[in-house]
Order: C-alpha cells, then structure tokens, then sequence
C-alpha cells in the first residue's frame, strides 16, 4: 500500500483507502481576505473505519474549520484525525529534504551541458518565513549575475552548498533530484481517518473557510459636459491566491463588517433595486438580498476563478443619478485635517488654529434612494469619476471611497481641490478673561470666486473648538450649527468676485 501516490494494493478489515479530489464548488468570499468553500464529495464508505485523502484544497485552508457532512441526514460521518499538509512539493522543499545529501547540479556553459556534485549543507528554505527567495529568484541571480538582494544574503535563509570541500552561498546550478521523498506531496492534502455506521456511496459535502481570497467593489461616475446628472456603473472585482484553480464554480459575495479573529502574523487581512438600476432588457449579473446583519450578492451563472488571478463582473448600471458637486472652505484645516493640542490647552494658546487653509475642497453627493435610480445597498470600494468633454471624450476628475452604504443613506465623498475658488480666513481678535472664565474671538473669511463665468456656492465650516459651551454674538451672514462645535455658512460667490463674511465667539466656562 503506497499511500503517498493513492495506489490500493491491499484492504485492512476495517480499513480503506480511498483518494479523490472533490467535485463541485461553491464559493461565499467576504471582502475580509478569506471565502468559506463548499465541496460535493463523492465517497464510497465501508462501515468501520476508512482511510481517505482529498487533494483539490486551497494552499490556505484553516483546518480547524474543516466541516464534513451528509446533507441529506441519512449517514453519520465522523472524523477520528484530520492531516492537513499544505506544502506542496517545490525546488525549494526538496532542497531542504535532500540537506546533509549529495545531489548532481546541471551547469550549462558555452551550450554545453556540465555536471556538478555537491552536498546539500543549508537549503535556505524555510516556508515560515515571509520573503523566503524562491529557487528562481536564487537561478536567476545565477544566469544571469544578477546583484544579490539584502533579504537573501547570509544569515537570511542563503544556501550552503560544499563543492569540492570548499563552502559556497549559492548554487552551483540547477539541482538534478534522484526522486521524490516518501514525505512530499503534490498539491495540499486533506489526510483523514473516517468513521461511518454504513457501508456506500454518498455524495457528501465538504465545508472549509480559508485565507487568499477577497473582493471589493469598484464603481465609474460619468458626468456629461455640463451639468451634475450622472451614469453609474459598478463592478465586482474577485481575487483568488488561495493556490487552488475553481472551475465552473457558484459564487456568492458577503458584504459587511463579519467579526474575525485576526491572526498574528496575517492580520486578516433584494433584486427589485437591482432591477431599477439596470436596463430592463439585460439580464442582471449580480442579484442582491438581505442575510442575517449583512447582505448577499449572488453572481447569477457559474464563473471560473483561477488561482493568482483577478476577475471583475459587472453588478449596477443606473442612468440619471442625480449628483450635486458641493464646493466647501474649511479654511482651519491644514493638510486635511485640524491642527492637535490638548484639550486643556485650547483656551490658552492663542495661536491655536489660526493658520489660514487656502483650498476649497470639491465633493459629490448623491442619494442611495429608488426615486435617484439607485436604491441598493452599495458594497464599500472605490468610487471614480468622470467627466464627457467637449471633444466627447471622457477625463478623469477625481476618485475616493465609500463604506458599506444601505439604501436611502447618502454619499458624500471628497474629490479634490478646485483650481479657480480661494479662501481665506484671519482672526480678527481675541480676548481671554481667567477670572471671569471667557473668552472671545472673532474671524475674517474671504472666498473668492475666480472663475470666468458662473456663481457657485461655498459652505465656509468654521469649527468652535475653544470650549463645549459657546454661542454666536455678532455675525455677518446666517449659519447652521452642523454639530455641538461645528457651523456652516453658505454663500453665493459670483463669477470674477469675492465674498467677505464675519462673526464673533463667546466662550464660557
């Protein structure tokens, strides 16, 4: 009996050696670097116990996740010991298995072929290590006397190879291997003792979470050449280096934040919307339905995802989205964000927030709602837009992202700096009384609009950071309190013009 290559050459009373690869797949990835896999395993079971090996796993199984089940309740199946080895055979691990042994090396020079003994001191090889150097890498330095990278010098997992008597780091050429060792495998390998109360065929299912596997959502914005009226199209975007091939596969995608246990060393990392969204006579890719606290998108017919590669399909196409371009002076934040102090020392540093922020950021607003032609719940990714000019041709005007939004909710994502709008914010004066516990401070703030034609409105954010307790004594324009230390001004600023507004602080404490 060979179990390593699955021959059958004799059977135990209670013991049968099956080995097979696993047979129909389904898929449920989450945007969170790992996928659950469900397999249809057909098995042939004899009561008792039974021998089995499965090979058609991901390289990144977690094994402990293993479930192996008859979905039809009819057999009791149960795993007496589970193996799972996931380091498949490669150049590298049969250097280290043949370490301490003398192996033949293949030198090719002026198209001759030459052969080298050598002794296997260190391999180098060592599969726990991120950035172990690939025997390729180390053949190419080799051919072509490439310079040797930092990671791969002494001491970092170099091979050790004694020529001649004589040491060298590096390989004399391409190692020649008699055979395989009785300990290597092929593809990662499920090794399991079984125990069932009947003998059989059953077409079990296999179930397994594992790592090397994620998606996101990609979404294009198209704005004609004038005006705010929008097309949308998002795309799903799957990414396979779990080290298995999935043929023909069904594939579900789970969008949400799902509770995992990070890893030390990875740190893991409806329809009827749907229809509205896109165009009546195409059928939808993607269908879409509440699960649990999250949401499901179904891709609608089998899909192969090969291993090492990225694969899109399209899941919205919506027409006529309603999304207005907000131009907002936030004239306190510096590099896009406030200036840091302790809190303590608000009150008393007077120069806190008094650098003037020239910029007037560029947002886009639209609203997730069936009257705006959308009303789905849109998956987190990454939101791009663009612009028709002129000439009919699209430009690309700015991009960020959006988390997972449900259905009536609004976006709002910033998209850069407009070119021709200025701000400019100065206090004016400030005055602190320990004794009596207040304070004032008023500011200056001029938005310029430098464009050749058009008026636009700019909400001017001034932050009361000073204290938690504060009220607006003088003003020049009205305001709206967005928050318990945060106003708003909107004002109109004309073409070629500019806009001056005002207003004092009282703080107390």
């Amino acid at each position: 009996m060979k179990l390593g290559s699955c021959t059958f050459v004799a059977v135990l009373v209670s013991l049968g050696i099956v080995c097979m690869s696993s047979g129909e797949s389904s898929l449920t990835i989450y945007n969170q670097d790992f996928a659950v896999v469900r397999e249809r395993l057909p098995l042939d079971l004899k009561q008792g116990t039974n021998e089995v090996r499965v090979t058609d796993i991901t390289a990144r199984m977690e094994a402990d996740s293993v479930i192996l089940r008859d979905p039809q309740g009819r057999r009791r199946i149960q795993i007496l010991e589970q193996n799972y080895q996931a380091d498949p055979v490669s150049q590298g691990l049969l250097l280290s298995l043949y370490e301490g042994k003398e192996i033949d090396f293949l030198v090719q020079r002026e198209g001759r072929d030459t052969y080298v003994r050598g002794r296997i001191i260190r391999s180098g090889y060592d599969p726990r290590r991120p950035g172990a150097e690939p025997y390729e890498m180390i053949m190419r330095r080799y051919i072509y006397d490439e310079e040797e990278p930092a990671e791969a010098r002494p001491g970092t997992g170099q091979p050790i190879i004694e020529v001649n008597g004589k040491l060298r780091f590096s390989l004399p050429g391409e190692p020649l291997f008699p055979s395989l060792a009785d300990n290597t495998i092929l593809k990662p390998t499920l090794h399991w003792l079984l125990q069932t109360d009947a003998s059989g065929k059953l077409d079990a299912e296999l179930s397994y979470i594992t790592g090397g596997m994620k998606w996101e959502a990609d979404y294009s914005l198209i704005a004609p050449a004038e005006g705010d009226i929008i097309d949308m199209i998002g795309w799903v975007t799957m990414d396979n280096q779990s080290g298995r091939t999935f043929e023909n596969a069904r594939i579900k995608l789970m969008a949400g934040d799902v509770s995992r246990i990070q890893p030390v060393m990875e740190m893991m990392g409806g329809m009827g919307g749907m229809g509205r969204a896109a165009r009546d006579d195409i059928e939808p890719a993607v269908s879409e339905k509440t699960f649990d606290e999250y949401h499901l998108y179904t891709l609608n017919r089998p899909v192969t995802l090969r291993d090492r590669e990225t694969k899109q399909v399209e899941f919205l196409r919506a027409e006529g989205v309603q999304a207005q371009r907000l131009y907002v002076y936030d004239g306190a934040r510096i590099g896009g964000r406030m200036p840091r102090i302790a809190s303590e020392g608000l009150r008393n540093n007077r120069d806190y927030g008094t650098q003037s922020n020239p910029k007037v950021s560029v947002m886009r607003e639209f609203k997730n709602s069936a009257e705006n032609h959308l009303g789905i719940p849109l998956p987190k990714g990454r939101l791009r837009f663009y612009r028709l000019g002129d000439d009919s041709q699209l430009e690309f005007i700015g991009e960020n992202t959006i988390d997972h939004t449900p259905r009536d909710e609004t976006v709002r994502v910033y998209t850069g700096d407009a070119f021709d709008l200025v701000g400019e914010r100065r206090r004016m004066d400030y005055r602190l009384d320990t004794e009596r516990k207040w304070l004032d401070e008023s500011f200056e703030i001029k938005v310029r609009n430098r464009k050749e034609q058009g008026s636009v409105e700019i909400r001017v954010v001034e932050h009361l950071y000073r204290w938690s307790t504060w009220e607006i004594t003088e003003k020049s324009d009205a305001f709206t309190k967005t928050d318990s230390q945060t106003i708003e001004f909107r004002v109109q600023v004309p073409a070629g013009q500019e806009k001056t507004l005002t207003y004092k602080a009282h703080y107390t404490w």
